[in-house]
């Protein structure tokens, strides 16, 4: 959703050659191969083929594996996206081969170092040579851990681009009783809609049992909706609980599919950080079932509620929304569908 739209603007610029690296960290269909497709995007040149694993060894993988493909392509510029391992194992890669490197989504911080995204954010950041931030607080951040200031460019949110661009044809895809719609009969606003997968939540039988007994009350009000991601199906399947008809438990979506599913919920229970943004873009009420966030912007301008792991707090909150206590948000500044193109723009000043 990320390199998407910087791609397509960069393709737009005469000159400019591109190589797309994929690690191969998401490997299977519902979680890698339907996203290329329904983003548009190009298949990848290249495969690391990394798959799961624990950080260190994915990180470590990635590493070996992009060492000897930068060495042979000898790029002017490599990109990177978002705070997962692959991130900081390709910045730290570039800097031991002293190869520039943008990172896209910088300066992000949840201020809580057991978090592995977060320390990929911080180590990122530090060595970056361009760095490009979605809001105001990325930039403080940044500012505030000594960056210099010439490095950082506030560019807003590209995930915005990919939602204003492929929006209509989600939305369309609902009108033709396309994917769970009609299997659920689900109507607009008569549903919640589910994701999780942080390890914090899922890795903890105990706090797995916990979310899944609250998630089971909140769907006698309405219907829980709950795509899996796989890790998350995995680690529920060991405890057998057996639910009632009105908590739905799916397979994962592609991404128009789980947009359309986001526009037309009464409300997101999540702990992805890219669903506070897409909901507070989207207008739709979000509790984040975590006790921070990097995306702080979502909770003081946008849609999103922080109730941490408290599932008393995560039912009031889900009962206050269906009450029409809903909180109004505005969308941030510069989302507004244009950041790759500024993203472009300074990347082709910069080597120039």
């Amino acid at each position: 959703m990320k390199a998407a739209p910087v791609l397509a603007a960069l393709c737009e610029h005469a000159g400019v050659r591109q190589t797309l690296v994929h690690t191969g960290q998401h490997y299977d269909y519902a979680m890698s191969e339907v996203f290329f497709q329904q983003l548009g995007l190009p298949a990848p040149d290249l495969n690391l083929e990394v798959g799961s694993g624990t950080h260190t060894s994915q990180t470590a993988q990635t590493m070996l594996r992009l060492e000897s493909v930068l060495v042979k392509h000898k790029p002017d510029l490599v990109i990177v996206y978002g705070d997962v391992n692959s991130t900081l194992a390709a910045a730290l890669v570039c800097a031991k081969l002293n190869i520039p490197f943008a990172h896209v989504e910088a300066g992000l911080r949840s201020f809580d170092r057991t978090m592995p995204e977060e320390i990929n954010r911080l180590l990122t950041d530090q060595i970056a040579d361009l760095l490009f931030t979605p809001s105001k607080d990325a930039d403080a951040n940044l500012l505030r851990e000594g960056v210099a200031q010439a490095k950082i460019h506030l560019v807003g949110n590209v995930m915005i681009d990919t939602i204003i661009r492929l929006l209509p044809i989600a939305l369309q895809k609902w009108q033709q009783n396309h994917m769970v719609v009609e299997d659920l009969r689900l109507e607009q606003g008569r549903y919640i809609l589910v994701t999780l997968h942080r390890p914090s939540n899922v890795d903890d039988p105990e706090m797995l049992c916990s979310i899944m007994n609250a998630l089971s009350e909140i769907s006698n009000d309405m219907m829980v909706v709950f795509p899996m991601h796989p890790r998350t199906r995995q680690r529920l399947n060991s405890l057998n609980m057996v639910f009632n008809s009105s908590l739905q438990l799916i397979e994962p979506l592609g991404y128009l599919e789980f947009l359309a599913l986001q526009q037309y919920a009464a409300l997101v229970i999540t702990d992805s950080g890219g669903v506070q943004e897409e909901t507070t873009f989207l207008g739709v009420p979000c509790l984040t079932v975590r006790e921070n966030t990097e995306r702080p912007i979502t909770v003081t301008m946008g849609t999103n509620i922080l109730v941490g792991r408290n599932m008393e707090r995560l039912i009031a909150e889900t009962h206050a929304i269906l009450n029409g206590n809903i909180k109004r948000g505005i969308v941030p500044p510069l989302w507004d569908g244009h950041a790759a193109e500024r993203i472009a723009d300074i990347i082709i000043r910069w080597m120039a």
